[in-house]
């Protein structure tokens, strides 16, 4: 296994149909453009390979806050279902854990999405636990 960061647009590309199995609602020619102006805004893709072939991916930014100080936010996180079990998840976790270490983060933060069950025990296993509720309300009904 190999976790590297996509910085080139195939890259960015080949990470495509691991995350389009998250955010379905994502469109393949768009997704690469998109990437890269959340690049600019401190994005970062990460994904975890195996024999050439992408496995699972993680999209994720550092940021601070008032009350839990600087963070390492994961936006998405998603293993292959077709590779699942197999400690894919779990190293991409464990490497995205060190790098909010060597940052200096003070907390590893997501959201997970609450039909999200089997994503949840995952997290559980992992030594996370629920911290708070999120809220949300379009901008524009």
């Amino acid at each position: 296994m190999n976790i590297a960061l996509a910085e080139t647009d195939a890259d960015i590309a080949r990470c495509f149909p691991v995350m389009h199995q998250l955010r379905p609602h994502l469109v393949a020619a768009d997704f690469v453009a998109r990437v890269r102006r959340m690049q600019r805004e401190g994005f970062r893709l990460a994904f975890l390979e195996e024999a050439g072939v992408v496995r699972a991916v993680a999209g994720y930014r550092y940021h601070e806050k008032l009350f839990s100080g600087k963070n390492l936010y994961v936006d998405d996180l998603v293993t292959d279902p077709a590779a699942r079990s197999r400690g894919h998840g779990r190293a991409l976790l464990a490497w995205l854990l060190e790098q909010a270490r060597v940052q200096g983060c003070d907390n590893f933060e997501l959201d997970s999405g609450v039909q999200r069950a089997q994503a949840h025990r995952f997290y559980f296993r992992e030594r996370m636990h629920v911290s708070a509720y999120h809220f949300v309300r379009p901008v524009n009904p």
